[in-house]
């Protein structure tokens, strides 16, 4: 009897684990809803401009924040029943067992929630998958925190992914001169401060940024990425590269224009502060 109690209360401490990871997701994903939110607030005409993908993106979050409280609750409805078949009952404090018709009701409703759980949880897995191919591939990740006055993004290599925290262990390969200390430097970075570059051997994978289109760009001869404003795309040039005039890159009074490939260039994220 003790070995199965133990063996309880180990499969309620692991759903509670799952439940904390859900409710984490919720609040990042929630964080980016209302930021898209206030942009649209401050200039619902964005929407009405060639290759905005504002209202898709809102739509994406929409999806994954219902999928989140879908599974949220179908692990509490688990925890519940989990937690009621160990409460005890009667005079003696004895532990309820449910027989006949009772019993088997519980246990149809206990094996319904499991499956609900595996089939909202399916599309969690695959995108976990999706984040675990990446090693050993550059992608562009923030390396700065939230609260930071700027946002730093960099070339990094990913050296591992773990499934449980949903963090990436990135490594710097080639730190800037004014780094502190010197060689190679590694981060723990979450999720949403990663974004993977399209396939450099595939142009068809990356997105079609329309001319005027902001996006995030890693700058000519350095890893660092910086917002910038596409000229010209390759695929009306017939060639690999984007045209693209980055902020701040002001030269005798103007922007020059510079050529970066089409597998450089990621979409900027919602807010980034530069």
């Amino acid at each position: 009897m003790i070995k199965t109690m133990s063996s309880d209360i180990v499969s309620i401490l692991e759903n509670s684990k799952e439940l904390d990871r859900v409710r984490k997701e919720q609040e990042e994903i929630l964080s980016e809803i209302n930021k898209l939110h206030k942009k649209l607030q401050n200039t619902p005409e964005v929407v009405e401009k060639p290759g905005d993908t504002s209202l898709a993106r809102l739509k994406a979050l929409y999806t994954q924040a219902k999928d989140l409280s879908e599974n949220e609750a179908s692990i509490s409805n688990l925890l519940i029943n989990q937690i009621d078949t160990l409460l005890p009952t009667g005079p003696q404090g004895q532990t309820r067992r449910r027989i006949g018709k009772e019993g088997n009701e519980q246990k149809r409703k206990r094996v319904k929630t499991e499956s609900d759980i595996s089939r909202l949880t399916t599309s969690m897995r695959n995108q976990l998958e999706v984040w675990a191919s990446l090693k050993g591939e550059q992608v562009a990740a923030r390396v700065t925190p939230r609260n930071a006055d700027k946002d730093e993004w960099f070339v990094v290599k990913v050296i591992h992914f773990d499934k449980e925290s949903k963090e990436f262990e990135v490594l710097d390969e080639e730190p800037g001169d004014d780094e502190e200390g010197s060689g190679q430097r590694q981060y723990k970075l979450p999720m949403v401060n990663i974004i993977p570059f399209p396939k450099s051997n595939d142009l068809s994978s990356a997105p079609d940024f329309a001319p005027g289109k902001h996006v995030l760009a890693v700058y000519p001869g350095t890893t660092a990425l910086y917002k910038a404003t596409v000229v010209q795309g390759p695929r009306r040039r017939k060639t690999e590269d984007y045209v693209l005039e980055f902020d701040d890159d002001e030269e005798d009074g103007s922007l020059p224009q510079r050529t970066v490939p089409f597998h450089k260039v990621v979409p900027l994220p919602e807010g980034h502060r530069q």
